[in-house]
């Protein structure tokens, strides 16, 4: 038996989230909005202008529950922990292995094999969905593509060869990835990724749902022991979750890319959904940010088999067990990071 626990996402701006006895709840405008049992909730997520009371944050803090503040579209602000928790063996081990090149590019050549081989299935999905000969030929064609990419990984001897096929096939995936939206292909347009800020709806949309994965990987590195700020294939850099990136590099297609996709192409997110902003940015609006989490939320509870543990699972577990493998690997218990292959 496996527990999820849920993340608390609060996106109404002014709310005020507090603790009575062993119930978190979340007043606005000094009206209960909603309680839910502390033992219920693995993580609080805020966006915007949300206030938390001391107690709150010292009782998360004692439970070892994150508290993540991030902007109103999702861009992160700050977090909120308590004491370092893990074996510092561990950790060792983790600062260890960076220094070995040859076990850095080893564990960093199994995550982007993760990421591509993951991509290629979410083409292929397309190309079998398709409603015409064109977008299902141009997408099997990019799994072609993505497919001689993974093959071409075993020839890398350096990270920075590695992280050049990552990037030339993040490329030739993006490039198709219109032909996969099979709804307001107008709206929904992606001319290349964007960022900080989107400037189009599908980068917004991709970033959000990016930020709320993201958030999920540094809890599943943490909760583990790792650190997550030492990562292989991401470069180190102040403030940069670099580990967590790792993490999510084989999981971006399958828990977001597919989940943009799904909501897109159902109808559930639209044009109305999308707030321009000063400067060219576009931000998902209030009503959008709360479908998106709601799906997500869902998505996270789908149940799927691990291949590597041969397991059923929600997929929401799967950062989780992926931190785990990686720690097996450090503890020198495995002898290669197995990557999650969807399926």
């Amino acid at each position: 038996m496996h527990q999820l626990l849920n993340t608390l996402y609060i996106t109404t701006e002014g709310a005020y989230l507090h603790i009575d006895h062993e119930t978190l709840k979340i007043d606005v405008e000094r009206e209960t909005k909603l309680q839910v049992p502390i033992h219920h909730i693995g993580g609080v997520v805020c966006f915007g202008n949300v206030m938390v009371s001391p107690a709150a944050i010292h009782r998360c803090a004692e439970d070892g529950r994150f508290l993540v503040f991030l902007s109103r579209n999702g861009r992160f602000k700050a977090r909120v922990e308590g004491p370092v928790s893990g074996n510092v063996l561990l950790r060792c081990a983790q600062h260890e292995a960076m220094a070995d090149e040859g076990k850095t590019l080893s564990i960093a050549r199994n995550f982007v094999a993760g990421k591509i081989q993951n991509a290629r299935q979410v083409v292929l999905r397309g190309s079998r969905e398709a409603k015409t000969d064109s977008d299902g030929t141009a997408l099997r064609e990019t799994a072609d593509v993505l497919g001689r990419a993974v093959m071409r990984l075993p020839t890398c001897d350096n990270l920075d060869a590695l992280r050049g096929i990552e990037g030339e096939s993040a490329r030739n995936y993006f490039s198709t990835f219109n032909h996969m939206v099979r709804g307001d292909r107008e709206t929904f347009a992606l001319n290349g990724r964007n960022r900080r800020p989107p400037r189009d709806p599908i980068n917004a949309l991709l970033s959000f749902l990016y930020a709320m994965l993201m958030t999920d990987c540094v809890a599943a590195a943490e909760g583990v022991g790792l650190d997550p700020q030492m990562g292989f294939l991401h470069a180190l850099r102040p403030g940069r979750a670099a580990l967590a990136l790792d993490l999510m590099e084989e999981l971006r297609s399958v828990l977001a890319d597919r989940l943009a996709l799904t909501l897109i192409n159902r109808r559930q997110v639209s044009a109305k959904d999308f707030v321009d902003r000063p400067g060219g940015a576009v931000h998902l609006g209030d009503d959008g940010r709360k479908e998106v989490i709601t799906a997500y939320q869902k998505r996270k509870q789908e149940e799927i088999t691990h291949p590597t543990l041969d397991q059923k699972m929600p997929m929401g577990l799967v950062p989780h067990i992926q931190a785990r493998l990686l720690a097996r690997v450090l503890r020198g218990d495995m002898e290669e990071y197995v990557p999650f292959l969807y399926r």
